[in-house]
């Protein structure tokens, strides 16, 4: 009887977040935000029902969901704008990275938590939510503004980095110290993982690609597209790093080959479903009791959250030579944190590491970033006039 228990769920998941965000869409509010709100409403800590029977069901097909979203993402972020944003989204990650773990870590210290949980806190902060972030702009209609190609850069060199940051603490929580010799490994590892995804793709995968479009069947097409995407998702994942990754990584490279334009039309059904199971996933881990007793922890680290990335995201782009108000833009962008952070915090319950309240809070914090995102973005402009009265340069 699992089957008709999952049917039940997906049933319940799907008319709710499709009442709710019909809602939302009367009063033009986001619908990320009703996706949100429909999986509070169903979730485990709302009374007076449970409506959902194997959460875990739904939590492994949000997962998918970020891999639909990657993939895509990818499609339309070849190799070629990958590059031309290089300098920007490395400067940008690695500042935005470097000075919110040093600043996570200092709070984690104010609030009297111990060393652990105040390094997992700083590395919770640093990396912003690419899935978020992607939705948020495809809703926006503003996927094919440059400042967003910047944020996109910044995405994926925040989640490169996001994998050699987890490296390190789990060296640090086991051994209390991580040498030279195992950074450099780790970081090694990783770039050769992605040189030789991209030479395997351009070299190996193009001529098949070609043999394949040369059928002008649009659902062969998909069938080995998708193939792909989740044959580099897991190869990515049985080498330790993100399915997001991998996904984002074959995305790119297919970008790169002709005839491939109707790919990502192709697969708009299915990452809009499964997308909207990951915002309705995130809904259903908030718990308004780990609200209430760490409600200034919480309030506090979205405030930082907000701020600092801004900060460190705005000068590190205004710092690769871009100008204040696209730089104001990219910052306001990339103010909220995700599904990464999430990984973080599981990794340190799994090492047993950390204390059981880091995790909710994690949750919490991105539950409430991501409910500011929508409208940080869309105010972009107010926003910058407010805080730069003079022409902005």
């Amino acid at each position: 009887m699992e089957h008709i228990s999952f049917i039940q769920d997906l049933a319940v998941v799907m008319i709710i977040a499709g009442f709710v965000t019909l809602l939302f869409r009367r009063f033009n509010q986001p619908v990320v935000l009703g996706y949100i709100v429909a999986g509070f409403i169903i979730g485990p800590y709302t009374p007076p029902f449970v409506l959902v029977n194997n959460q875990e069901t739904i939590h492994t097909m949000a997962e998918i969901g970020v891999i639909f979203l990657m993939f895509s993402l990818g499609l339309h972020f070849n190799l070629k704008k990958l590059r031309s944003v290089g300098k920007t989204a490395i400067n940008t990650a690695v500042i935005e990275i470097v000075v919110m773990i040093i600043v996570g870590y200092g709070i984690g210290q104010l609030f009297g938590w111990n060393t652990t949980d105040s390094l997992f806190l700083g590395a919770i902060l640093s990396i912003s939510s690419t899935t978020i972030i992607v939705k948020a702009l495809s809703e926006l209609g503003l996927t094919a503004h440059r400042f967003s190609e910047m944020i996109f850069g910044i995405l994926i060199a925040e989640d490169i980095l996001g994998v050699a940051v987890m490296a390190i603490l789990s060296a640090i929580a086991l051994t209390d110290a991580i040498t030279v010799y195992e950074f450099a490994d780790t970081i090694g590892r990783l770039l050769l993982f992605l040189g030789i995804i991209m030479l395997v793709g351009l070299k190996v995968i193009n001529p098949i690609f070609k043999y394949v479009t040369s059928f002008k069947s649009e659902e062969g097409t998909l069938i080995v597209a998708l193939g792909l995407c989740f044959s580099s998702s897991y190869l990515a994942m049985s080498l330790g790093y993100s399915s997001a990754l991998g996904a984002f990584m074959m995305g790119a490279i297919i970008a790169e080959m002709p005839n491939t334009t109707k790919i990502d039309h192709l697969i708009e059904p299915l990452r809009d479903m499964f997308s909207a199971l990951f915002f309705v996933a995130v809904g259903m881990l908030i718990d308004p009791d780990v609200i209430y007793h760490y409600m200034w922890p919480i309030i506090i680290l979205t405030i930082v959250v907000v701020l600092g990335k801004v900060i460190t995201c705005s000068f590190g782009s205004r710092l690769s030579g871009n100008d204040w108000n696209t730089s104001i833009k990219i910052g306001l962008g990339l103010t909220q944190i995700g599904e990464f952070s999430f990984i973080i915090a599981t990794l340190g319950e799994s090492l047993k590491v950390t204390s059981a309240f880091l995790y909710p809070i994690a949750v919490s914090v991105s539950a409430i970033t991501t409910l500011l995102t929508p409208y940080l973005i869309r105010n972009a402009d107010p926003i910058i006039k407010l805080i730069t009265p003079t022409k902005t340069k």
